[in-house]
């Protein structure tokens, strides 16, 4: 079955919805955590510090069964020529291991990963309707690597337990690996500004 992927605004403010999303993922809980701080209780304050952790990585994990959807979508689409489709497939292998190690981690913290949603979920999602080449799919992969890149970044300051603080370091890391192919095969040029992810 072949999907065609097609980028339009919707696409842009649901990436930028899923950021604010994952920046937004723990707060609330952490703000449970500090209460139990102040109240003097540690066991309350560190269930909800995990908590919290958990649901940050949670919605990580949401952008990770994401990104593999579109890789696949786009894998399946046909439009993909050779050796851009080898890298496509390395950036979900990519993608696969950070949904094992986030799996691990949500684990670990005691809380229940969130199940990735169907293909044709992500093809409503993601806008996928109609993709005339090969760069929109690129465009489509940039976009959502980017965003996600973003919301790694954003959420490092989220984390009460600095491990997970730096897994997601190093998940953004990848992401701009990612975004930095993708823009050198489609011939972009690259920001001339420094610090131009995570603002």
């Amino acid at each position: 079955m072949h999907h065609k992927i097609t980028m339009n605004a919707g696409a842009l403010n649901a990436g930028l919805a899923r950021r604010e999303a994952l920046k937004a993922g723990g707060m609330g809980v952490l703000s449970v955590a500090a209460i139990g701080i102040l109240a003097g209780e540690p066991t309350m304050a560190k269930a909800a510090a995990s908590s919290a952790d958990a649901d940050i990585l949670n919605v990580a994990l949401g952008l990770e069964h994401e990104a593999i959807a579109a890789y696949q979508i786009g894998a399946e689409s046909g439009l993909l020529q050779k050796p851009v489709l080898d890298a496509a497939v390395l950036f979900q292998s990519h993608h696969k291991a950070h949904r094992d190690a986030l799996i691990a981690a949500i684990g670990k913290l005691g809380g229940t990963p969130v199940a990735a949603k169907s293909t044709s979920d992500y093809v409503a999602s993601l806008d996928i309707a109609s993709v005339k080449s090969q760069t929109d799919v690129l465009r489509l992969a940039r976009k959502l690597e980017r965003g996600a890149a973003n919301a790694y970044i954003g959420v490092i300051p989220s984390f009460k337990n600095v491990a997970y603080a730096q897994i997601s370091a190093r998940l953004a890391a990848d992401e701009t690996m990612h975004w930095t192919v993708l823009t050198q095969v489609l011939g972009d040029a690259l920001p001339t500004q420094a610090l131009s992810f995570g603002a």
